[in-house]
């Protein structure tokens, strides 16, 4: 008899969304994109820019057999459900799907799921809709705009520059990076003191002279100042005042990639691939489950029923004082509200419960996830501070402390905020008090940070740029690119990124800058409420772009490529360092006359003796340069490894082991250490 079908993303996601269904539901997986933009017509666009932006769709990359066995399962299926992922990627995948599947109306459903537990994907068919093709266009738009902008520019870059690409979303956030290295270097550090009076148990800083702001430029003010006062100090006022500190919203993608890099050193790359594992489903005990809801969400949204859960919870184990109020954020724009903030899918299951069944980094992010959405339900804690000024002949001294009256949220969140008692001695006002010392200190002001991975995140967010599925990949690039380079966890520009910023400023300072690039996420916003059109969009963008795109091929000067001071041994002509897919080479300037290329002995590095001829298994590079491990008595042997070899056999078949990520596997068999 034949099955519904139910087509999700993820593999992970096949077997505990099919033992939630039951026997009348079989889940397979689309293994991701299954089509993109053919590489076809002009400028290799993929895409038909005199015919409406038509896009030109082929299978990517080793997915035509997935597409083979999809349409397998759809001839002999009862009815089929598209339940890739919720957000406007998984729209736009499931409606390739049902394109390269020819399904019609009648023959599918789309499902969405915030979360893969047995609840929320039951009562997810209950509502099954149709595709939304607003949400397509949408993200159609968005990756016909990244392929026109991305093409042309990167072939400006290449043939002007020393870089190798250029985009929408990186070339503005290299922008940042730039700027704000100028910034630092145009910064004019100046000078500036403190004083304070030190006391047995506190210190008091100088702020004021007769009530008035005071500022200390000079050593020659300080002396001029020390000389007036004494150590007796006289107590003028104090001043305490109850304040209640509320918690954090619960995390979205770019405050979570903010904290898992501050709080737990995890880059923005990691951090998403550990909150997709727990996402799409950890094996517990008898069950394998979702521990977090969707983690692309830029939606500080909780669920009804989370929160009625979670009040109940806290209630019974902290009291019903803890029991806080939801957390309602100022809208912002290009806000996606369509699913929730990033939670945990049940409160009751608790990052100690779980603890044996993940990674230590799976614990730790789950643990912050845990706590962030549990906090941000409880009640604020409330701190009593306290202001004491001190006079000391009509110069006014300030200490300042805080007391903790009330933990709150705090109770659960204390290791993720900095939150100290400062506890000051019990004073009255009048009382008289005598110094230990009088200390100065000299200062400069400094200059404005380098962006961490967080900081960088946290600005692009702010100004609108990019979206929560963006953040990482951008920071990779960046970096794969070598564009901006990491010191000290901060990005520091190259002087190829550097040169492209500004080459891309002096051609296209009208479109590569914030605003318009924010401009442009509003308006995709708009197509995928239905309330713009895609076409005319994408048609005032390009006859805006094009133009200085054609300019700036003909404007730009080239750079000249860096002479090694060699001659070439074939023409004469000076040998030059070119740019290539696989890094930096030498070769003849003449070129395309002369295409003469100087080789480069490369070091031989060798791993272990081959197991089938007894010379060297070493390693070598793919025509595409990716690394692998061969005999180098090839061809006369092929033996091959794409994961290194570590010189032991396997205790089962006797193949050779071989090491990748620290696991060592058999090449041949299942046998894994």
């Amino acid at each position: 008899m034949s099955k519904n079908l139910v087509i999700v993303e993820s593999p992970s996601k096949t077997k505990p969304i099919e033992k939630y269904l039951g026997s009348d539901y079989h889940v397979v997986s689309s293994k991701g994109h299954v089509r993109d933009l053919s590489t076809k017509g002009k400028y290799g666009l993929g895409v038909d820019v005199d015919n409406d932006f038509k896009p030109d769709y082929v299978p990517m990359k080793g997915k035509s057999n997935v597409i083979k066995e999809l349409k397998k399962e759809v001839k002999d299926a009862k009815h089929v459900f598209l339940a890739t992922d919720p957000d406007r990627e998984g729209e736009a995948i499931s409606w390739h799907l049902s394109d390269v599947l020819n399904l019609k109306d009648d023959d599918y459903e789309r499902v969405v799921f915030n979360e893969i537990t047995e609840g929320a994907v039951k009562e997810a068919f209950k509502h099954a809709r149709k595709i939304d093709k607003d949400l397509v266009n949408s993200q159609e738009t968005r990756r016909i705009l990244d392929r026109i902008i991305g093409f042309r520019l990167s072939k400006l870059i290449q043939s002007k520059t020393g870089g190798s690409s250029a985009g929408r979303v990186q070339s503005v956030a290299l922008k940042l990076i730039v700027d704000r290295e100028r910034e630092i270097e145009a910064f004019v550090p100046e000078e500036y003191w403190s004083i304070k009076g030190v006391f047995k148990d506190f210190e008091a800083e100088l702020f004021n002279y007769d009530h008035q702001d005071l500022e200390i430029k000079s050593e020659d003010e300080v002396n001029a100042i020390l000389e007036k006062l004494s150590k007796n100090f006289i107590i003028e006022s104090i001043d305490k005042k109850l304040k209640n500190k509320q918690s954090k919203t619960p995390f979205i993608t770019s405050t979570l990639q903010q904290d898992a890099s501050n709080k737990l050193n995890f880059n923005a790359r990691k951090t998403m691939q550990i909150a997709q594992k727990l996402y799409e489903g950890i094996e517990l005990a008898n069950e394998t489950v979702g521990l977090i809801t969707y983690m692309r969400t830029d939606s500080i949204r909780l669920s009804d029923e989370f929160i009625k859960n979670t009040y109940a919870y806290i209630n019974d184990k902290y009291g019903k004082e803890y029991v806080g109020s939801v957390k309602i954020a100022k809208k912002k724009d290009n806000v996606q509200d369509a699913h929730e903030a990033i939670r945990p899918t049940s409160i009751n299951r608790t990052p100690e419960s779980v603890k044996k069944f993940l990674t230590n980094d799976e614990y730790k992010l789950y643990r912050m996830i845990y706590y962030r959405a549990l906090a941000s339900l409880m009640a604020g804690a409330t701190t009593e501070n306290t202001t004491i000024i001190l006079d000391n002949n009509n110069y006014q001294f300030k200490a300042t402390g805080q007391v903790v009256t009330f933990d709150g949220y705090l109770k659960v969140y204390s290791d993720y905020e900095d939150t100290k008692d400062t506890i000051l001695p019990v004073l009255k006002e009048k009382d008289k008090l005598v110094s230990q010392d009088i200390t100065s200190e000299q200062h400069f002001t400094k200059p404005p940070s380098r962006y961490t991975e967080a900081k960088l995140i946290k600005e692009m967010e702010e100004l609108g740029i990019g979206r929560p599925s963006t953040y990482a990949t951008t920071m990779d690039i960046l970096k794969k690119r070598n564009y901006a380079i990491l010191e000290d966890k901060k990005f520091v520009p190259t002087s190829v990124g550097i040169e492209i910023t500004d080459k891309l400023q002096q051609a296209f300072s009208h479109l590569i800058n914030v605003e318009y690039t924010a401009n442009m996420e509003t308006d995709l916003d708009k197509i995928a409420e239905g309330k713009a059109n895609w076409v005319k969009i994408l048609r005032a963008f390009y006859d805006e772009f094009e133009p200085s795109v054609k300019e700036a091929f003909t404007a730009m000067p080239k750079k000249e490529a860096q002479k090694t001071g060699e001659d070439c041994p074939e023409c004469g002509s000076p040998l030059v360092i070119r740019n290539g897919r696989y890094g930096e080479f030498v070769a003849c300037s003449n070129y395309p006359k002369c295409k003469y290329i100087k080789s480069e002995p490369r070091e031989v590095k060798e791993i272990c003796d081959c197991p089938n001829c007894g010379s060297k298994i070493v390693e070598k590079h793919s025509k595409r340069g990716k690394l692998f491990y061969g005999c180098s008595n090839y061809p006369k042997c092929k033996t091959a490894y794409w994961d290194k070899p570590i010189g032991r056999n396997c205790p089962e078949c006797g193949s050779m082991l071989t090491e990748k990520n620290k696991k060592i596997k058999c090449s041949s068999c299942n046998y894994e250490e």
